[in-house]
């Protein structure tokens, strides 16, 4: 389990990029394995965290079939991920800025297939060129769809830290495990920890974590670190329908301070 401690997080000055991000350690993959669990909400909220500790962030929507980044936003984007899939725009030409988030948003395309349909070699450019855009960020939080389909193992590798995100349902902890497995086989250099969302407690979160930590352990022989519990708070829901990051709305709320917490402890980490 990572460990809190009272060292304040070591901030990189704004636009300051540090040398290691072109190759990737500046990346954050968000995956879950299953839809549902809300990855998405969880981007979203971790991208305003690290944006409130003067960090520059880009979010990348990841999940063409079911995006909806911008949408929690209440962005209006002219161009998304869909127009660099066809070859008409650039990555960097599509970028918008989210004011209510305080970070740039990368947006993904609602029932486009194109991800999931993309040839392999096409996928590996776009995948340099995240490379090359995350030079100019401190942090790139990269949203992935759900599932462990070959696109979104791919996309994930690019990062060199991976969150899982997972919630008591048994069918999110298969499906957490399933892609911690196929990650962990074809890309063992990747850090994978564990997040476990809409905990009724922490400790009923502690349980959650533990289950699947000891499946890990039992069967892959590797032990992921729990990165952190995020309470069940009804406020959330609220501020998805206003569209409205949850630190924005709600700052105080036990949901936003359990995310602050995730990435105070991310920033440790560099």
């Amino acid at each position: 389990m990572v460990e809190e401690t009272n060292t304040e997080p070591k901030i990189m000055p704004r636009g300051v990029i540090p040398e290691r991000a072109a190759s990737g350690r500046n990346m954050i993959a968000v995956a879950s394995g299953k839809g549902g669990v809300g990855k998405t909400w969880f981007s979203i909220t971790l991208s305003q965290a690290l944006a409130g500790y003067k960090q520059r962030v880009l979010l990348f929507d990841g999940d063409l079939g079911l995006a909806n980044v911008d949408i929690q936003l209440g962005l209006m984007v002219e161009h998304d991920l869909g127009d660099v899939i066809s070859g008409e725009k650039t990555l960097n030409q599509v970028i918008t800025h989210s004011d209510k988030g305080r970070f740039d948003v990368i947006a993904g395309r609602s029932g486009s297939a194109g991800l999931s349909s993309m040839p392999i070699g096409r996928l590996q450019i776009l995948g340099e060129d995240l490379n090359l855009v995350s030079t100019n960020y401190d942090k790139v939080i990269l949203d992935m769809g759900a599932g462990v389909e070959k696109p979104i193992r791919i996309l994930s590798s690019l990062a060199q830290k991976i969150i899982v995100l997972c919630t008591d349902e048994p069918t999110s902890l298969t499906d957490a495990y399933a892609y911690i497995k196929i990650m962990t086989m074809q890309y063992p250099k990747q850090e994978i920890f564990i997040v476990v969302n809409q905990a009724n407690t922490e400790r009923e979160g502690q349980r959650t974590y533990d289950t699947l930590s000891k499946a890990c352990k039992t069967f892959l022989h590797i032990d992921p670190p729990l990165l952190g519990i995020i309470r069940r708070d009804a406020r959330i829901r609220d501020a998805i329908r206003n569209q409205l990051p949850l630190i924005s709305r709600y700052p105080t709320s036990e949901a936003a301070e359990d995310v602050i917490k995730i990435a105070r402890r991310l920033l440790r980490m560099l």
